[in-house]
């Protein structure tokens, strides 16, 4: 009796371990499926938001080559910024917060985030130059889409006037 109730108890216990792995896994298999975009729209990982453009061949291998460093980049800056609003955080939970020093915090993520949509918007008009107009008015639509309607993190979404 008592050796049937252990063997249960293990069965239990290797499937429980099984799912949480599985589990992990699929989760982890998923989210590397995707990237945010400058702008804060989820997308997969090998699209990019300027292949919904009618572009000649030559201008979307162009547009690819330097979207690939420019994406690391900003995944970069990104990671920082997340890791400056953990100090942020990790100041403020304690008993005595220093406010001088999450003011600092705050002053450097202000400034990071000031870098991050300064590369933004250079990229944007250094790919708009290389559009013709029409292709730049779709560009520019796509993009003003995707800042608005996107789920950015960290903003409210946008007011719909009536």
């Amino acid at each position: 009796m008592r050796s049937s109730i252990l063997k249960f108890i293990l069965i239990v216990s290797l499937a429980l371990n099984i799912s949480v792995i599985g589990t992990a896994g699929y989760l982890y298999y998923k989210q590397s499926g995707y990237w945010i975009s400058p702008f804060g729209k989820k997308m997969e990982k090998g699209r990019f938001l300027f292949e919904e453009l009618s572009l000649r061949p030559e201008q979307l291998k162009d547009m690819k080559s330097r979207a690939i460093p420019f994406r690391a980049e900003i995944d970069h800056m990104r990671n920082e910024i997340t890791q400056k609003r953990k100090e942020l955080i990790r100041l403020m939970s304690g008993d005595n917060p220093d406010v001088n020093a999450i003011d600092i915090v705050i002053s450097e993520i202000n400034v990071m985030q000031g870098e991050m949509q300064r590369k933004i918007a250079v990229h944007i008009l250094e790919e708009k130059s290389l559009l013709d107009k029409a292709q730049q008015k779709k560009f520019l639509d796509l993009i003003e889409n995707a800042m608005t309607q996107g789920k950015q993190p960290g903003c409210p979404p946008p007011i719909e006037q009536e």
